[in-house]
């Protein structure tokens, strides 16, 4: 007897200590979870002036400066990951990454998968084609029978699909230039604030252009739904912001035009 009830005891206790096990793991907040790991790994695509790697192999630019300094702000280290740009909130729920700091679109497709910041970018989608071609192109309705390289899951993709443009999905922007100056597609839609960094004369697009403006939008960081990082990252931009640290980072990259004041 004293056996059996020694062991309903230990299994009590058992039980008792996975229920609270699993309740403070439940409980861990974001933040919390970030701290513990001692990184926040941020997912990114290549993608000039916001992400991409120097001559030395790391990571630089606009977003990846600024996420440097908010892991800093939090007393962690920074991890850069690249994702599936199309595969972003699937990569953010399965805590594959913490963050996507990447130029990315607030669109309501967007803000319903992830918990997002306050936009600190403006940006368009804008068409490019081959510079000897450009004149051809003056409207949308000139577009028409275009064949388009955009990025999977990106604006531009929407774009493309808003506009009724016959299109093919690719990795990354990058790759959608690069079909572009192939000639695999006709043209690419990118945002503009990348097109101003890698299109057109001193660059290595050379010989593309950009030539229409499809639309506006807003920049914002995406973080797993309820994450108290969030609220974290919005005092952090606002505090940078305000010291003039934001706008340091930007003029290094060419987006100060860009920037969204944070109040």
């Amino acid at each position: 007897m004293k056996r059996i009830i020694a062991l309903t005891l230990a299994l009590v206790m058992l039980l008792a200590f996975t229920a609270c096990a699993k309740k403070d793991q439940k409980e861990q907040t974001d933040f919390e979870y970030v701290k513990s790991k001692g990184k926040l790994v941020v997912g990114i695509t290549d993608f000039k002036p916001m992400d991409y790697k120097d001559e030395k192999g790391e990571w630089i630019g606009f977003d990846a400066d600024m996420a440097k300094e908010f892991a800093k702000s939090l007393g962690v280290e920074v991890e850069f990951v690249q994702i599936d740009w199309g595969k972003k909130a699937f990569e953010l729920d399965a805590k594959a990454i913490d963050c996507v700091w990447n130029g990315m679109t607030l669109t309501d497709e967007v803000k319903a998968s992830m918990s997002t910041s306050n936009p600190y970018c403006n940006n368009q989608q804008v068409i490019i084609v081959k510079k000897d071609k450009a004149a051809n192109y003056k409207s949308v309705a000139d577009c028409k029978d275009l064949q388009f390289a955009v990025e999977t899951g990106s604006a531009g993709a929407k774009q493309a699909v808003a506009n009724n443009f016959k299109a093919t999905e690719v990795l990354d922007q990058a790759k959608a230039l690069s079909e572009v100056k192939s000639g695999a597609a006709d043209a690419a839609i990118i945002d503009s604030l990348m097109a101003a960094a890698m299109v057109g004369e001193g660059t290595g697009y050379s010989d593309l252009t950009y030539i229409l403006p499809l639309n506006d939008e807003l920049y914002g960081v995406g973080f797993r739904k309820g994450s108290d990082l969030t609220e974290k990252l919005n005092q952090f931009l606002k505090d940078t912001y305000k010291s003039g640290k934001m706008q340091e980072i930007a003029k290094k990259y060419g987006t100060e035009a860009a920037l969204v004041e944070q109040k």
